[in-house]
């Protein structure tokens, strides 16, 4: 074995994550990451400690699919990139912080409502869905804030008709999560954690006492029940399909029309021929990668990659944002190309822990797109993009507010 990996702590590791200053482009940094040689360098958290972040397309998809590569957030060694992944690390860990064989055990008690079977069967509603909040945003408007009006509202509502969430509840949950994944301290993450688990605590017990539709009814009616899964991770995992499930595909949707917005001849391209769409949906999760600090990991053994040793014990974060810009893999990787075939980005992750929810955000990515180019042909930012506030790098890429006019 070569080893020729850098020593522990370096005087040049880089702060990681970084902000972005363009809602669809690395940050100065990340490119320069990138087109250094190797598949790993050192970066630096907020709390000064030094990990390994994965900037190759190849090497990211070999160690996340490497189980020698533990998920385990309750790990010390688990790379934390705020105060707010501290605290989710001590929570109590839904199936995504688990290893196998007792992540499959757990996720395969979700998987069947996340099936493409299933999911193609939720088109219709999703269109209801996503014309409803059209037309009230058309009636409001011009102008109207995208995210508030139409983007968020659309995923949230889908989630909760598919997990059983009383939708009634949106407002709560809604700002609770935002509070969490936006969290700059410690103690605002841990205060809405608690909202939010007390919250699905006192929705498993009212579906004890007459039974509740959707995933989280039939897991409290047959899982719980039987013993296969306990109250206090029954909820964890509730709530990370809750969170998970309309924070990413709202973040992706405003992110999605600021970027076709800012590129015409790409937006032009997707009206004029809507069979562009499902390949514009795969490239623009390619190229915007909003969840860039989801591939978190801890080596369990010494691993080898193109030369360099990740030792046992060491944190890796895979960055998707970086390994998606991989030129050996995509040409071109800094343009927006809706013709291209991106199918193979890691937007979703790799391995076991690929996105359960990939196929429903592909699906209403595609819905939202085409109601759009329909109903609103006009559409335009309020505001130049350089006004737009965007999220610090330790959360879900996005906006929190999108000015539209048409």
């Amino acid at each position: 074995m070569t080893d020729t990996a850098t020593p522990p702590q370096t005087t040049d590791a880089p702060a990681f994550p970084s902000d972005r200053t363009c809602p669809y482009q690395l940050p100065e940094g990340y490119a320069k990451l990138r087109d250094a040689p190797g598949p790993l360098h050192r970066v630096t958290l907020y709390d000064g400690r030094q990990v390994w972040v994965v900037t190759k397309h190849e090497a990211a998809r070999k160690l996340l699919a490497d189980p020698r590569l533990s998920s385990n957030r309750a790990d010390a060694n688990f790379p934390a990139t705020s105060p707010r992944i501290q605290v989710i690390r001590e929570s109590r860990q839904a199936f995504i912080g688990m290893d196998p064989p007792e992540h499959g055990t757990k996720r395969r008690m979700t998987i069947s409502e996340f099936t493409v079977k299933r999911i193609k069967g939720m088109r219709a509603e999703i269109e209801q869905i996503v014309h409803g909040f059209l037309d009230e945003m058309l009636a409001a408007g011009p102008t109207a804030d995208l995210v508030s009006q139409f983007a968020l509202p659309v995923p949230s509502m889908v989630i909760c008709q598919l997990l059983g969430v009383p939708y009634a509840d949106h407002d709560f949950f809604q700002d609770a999560s935002k509070r969490l994944v936006q969290a700059p301290d410690a103690e605002s993450a841990a205060g809405a954690r608690d909202e939010l688990a007390r919250y699905m605590d006192g929705l498993i017990t009212q579906f004890q006492a007459e039974p509740g539709p959707g995933l989280v009814g039939s897991l409290v009616a047959n899982q719980l029940a039987n013993g296969e899964i306990d109250r206090e991770e029954l909820s964890s995992t509730a709530m990370l399909l809750l969170i998970a499930g309309h924070e990413t595909t709202a973040s992706m949707t405003s992110l999605s029309v600021i970027t076709l917005l800012e590129h015409p001849d790409q937006y032009a391209a997707l009206r004029a021929d809507r069979s562009l769409i499902p390949d514009a949906v795969e490239e623009l999760l390619r190229y915007l990668a909003i969840a860039d600090i989801a591939g978190g990991r801890v080596a369990k053994a010494d691993i080898e990659i193109e030369g360099q040793l990740i030792r046992s014990g060491d944190a890796v974060i895979v960055s998707n944002s970086i390994a998606n810009r991989d030129g050996s893999v995509y040409e071109d990787p800094d343009t927006l190309d809706v013709r291209r075939s991106a199918r193979h980005h890691l937007s979703f992750g790799f391995g076991v822990h690929q996105c359960l929810g990939q196929n429903l955000a592909r699906l209403e990515l595609e819905v939202i797109l085409n109601a759009l180019f329909d109903r609103v042909p006009t559409l335009r930012l309020a505001v130049p993009v350089e006004q737009l506030a965007l999220r610090p790098g330790t959360t879900i890429q996005g906006v929190n507010e999108l000015p539209v006019t048409w």
